[in-house]
């Protein structure tokens, strides 16, 4: 069957050549021709209504009519093991630039160390297109945890004196918060437990509800419950205070800069998509997360819009595959642990 296929695809190949040659155009300005799509879906691997699904809804809308897409781009979330299968559904995908997935960096950074069998290459399976969202993550506790508790410190206190209760969840087993709260227990001698969620929403809501004790995760997925008293944010993740919660200190204010976490997220492509269709996918994003509605949008869940180049996503991929290599060594989980 390969066979036959590899000869159509020559054959089809060879014949578009001699058209081009007759017609006076080269090949490359025909692939052009192909653009803007017709239409464009979003793999997004966590459900509706978190902070990354309003990331792909919010920028695929604002992709139509652009050079790229006539129309917005359409988000089908596919939710579970970790934000895997968006990427599994990506791989094989017709390398065209009609499928796209969002991802944060955890799935393509952090998940070659912690996965033996993963069913994908973060490098060769997929290419970069831009960066669309920066989030700092952020760590929450609810009523199970007494007023008392106002900072981290106090957190890990109230834990080391309560053991059973000394839990925290994660939107995914392997993602970046759960390492990020791995590494906090560890550093500090606690016994945190880690459970792991289908994503951040059903996770906040147990914490809201006293099924657990804290949570990490993107800490926009916090705000709303966090103004309205239901939750209470005890440290960010990033360099500098979040602007969206000024009143919470860092980890790393609070003596913990090892978890100083900026996350991206950003579109991929399949592998062999042309270059020419990542460029006007690129500049699509670049543009979309340019436009003040949508930085208005994004802030209302913690985000902060940003683009980049191709080679800026490329980039920062590897070096953040090269820092937590040893960070997820050192904590010694595994998908097989």
């Amino acid at each position: 069957m390969s066979s036959r296929r590899d000869f159509l695809n020559t054959t089809t190949l060879a014949g578009l050549a001699g058209w081009a040659g007759l017609s006076g155009l080269s090949l490359p300005a025909m692939a052009q021709s192909s653009l803007p799509l017709e239409q464009v879906k979003i793999l997004y691997g966590f459900p509706a209504g978190s902070s990354g699904d309003i990331v792909a809804r919010r920028v695929g809308e604002k992709m139509a009519g652009s050079a790229y897409t006539r129309n917005a781009a359409v988000v089908e979330n596919k939710p579970g093991a970790g934000g895997r299968i968006a990427l599994d559904v990506l791989k094989p995908s017709v390398a065209d630039g009609s499928v796209l997935a969002l991802t944060p960096y955890s799935m393509l950074s952090l998940f070659p160390h912690v996965y033996s069998k993963l069913t994908y290459d973060a490098f060769k399976d997929f290419l970069p297109v831009s960066t669309a969202a920066i989030m700092q993550h952020g760590l929450a506790v609810g009523p199970m945890v007494p007023e008392s508790v106002k900072n981290v410190k106090d957190f890990l206190a109230w834990a080391k004196a309560n053991p059973k209760d000394a839990n925290y969840g994660s939107p995914g087993a392997g993602s970046t918060p759960h390492f990020i709260g791995a590494l906090l227990g560890l550093n500090n001698g606690v016994d945190l437990k880690h459970v792991p969620y289908r994503g951040s929403v059903p996770g906040v809501t147990d914490v809201v509800g006293g099924q657990i004790a804290a949570m990490v995760t993107p800490h926009g997925d916090f705000i709303a419950n966090h103004r309205a008293g239901k939750m209470r944010i005890l440290g960010t993740s990033g360099a500098k205070r979040s602007p969206f919660v000024p009143e919470v200190p860092t980890f790393a204010e609070q003596g913990f800069p090892e978890l100083v976490v900026d996350e991206w997220f950003a579109f991929f492509a399949p592998a062999k998509t042309p270059a020419h269709v990542i460029a006007a996918a690129n500049a699509a994003v670049n543009a979309a997360v340019k436009d003040k509605g949508i930085i208005d949008s994004l802030a209302v869940v913690g985000l902060i819009a940003q683009g980049s180049t191709v080679e800026e996503l490329a980039r920062s991929q590897k070096e953040q595959f090269d820092r937590w290599g040893p960070l997820v060594k050192r904590v010694g989980f595994t998908a097989e642990s």
